[in-house]
């Protein structure tokens, strides 16, 4: 479905990127600090990429998410129970291989995620 697929496998101090594309695979990490996330975005769009799916890890995917929106990518966010992988050596850059390789065949379903109006409105609520 899409020939350009990029998977991040989100933790709180790292992202490990996987790009699947025609020319081959490549993995990169990320540290989550905001001048190495805008690396991570500045990498994607170098590689051509328009669709970007991670797994939602607590909250860690929210930063990367707003940036992300930002630089105008379509963001997939899904829940680690519905992509889990077989059994076995289970590794962050296995993990972050798997999620591209399921946005590639179109196997992903993303979580609920409000527009970023709705979730600015949410904080400032929860502020009041």
């Amino acid at each position: 479905m899409y020939p350009y697929c990029y998977g991040l496998d989100v933790h709180k101090k790292n992202v490990v990127a996987c790009a699947l594309t025609p020319e081959g695979k490549e993995i990169r990490t990320f540290l989550t600090m905001t001048d190495d996330l805008i690396e991570l975005g500045d990498w994607l769009k170098s590689k051509g990429c328009t669709h970007v799916v991670m797994e939602s890890t607590a909250s860690y995917w929210k930063p990367i998410c707003n940036l992300l929106e930002l630089e105008e990518f379509e963001v997939m966010v899904v829940d680690a129970k519905h992509i889990k992988n077989v059994p076995g050596r289970k590794t962050d850059v296995k993990d972050a291989e798997w999620i591209a390789g399921l946005l590639q065949y179109g196997l992903i379903q993303g979580s609920y995620i409000p527009t970023r109006e709705q979730r600015e409105l949410r904080e400032l609520i929860r502020y009041r």
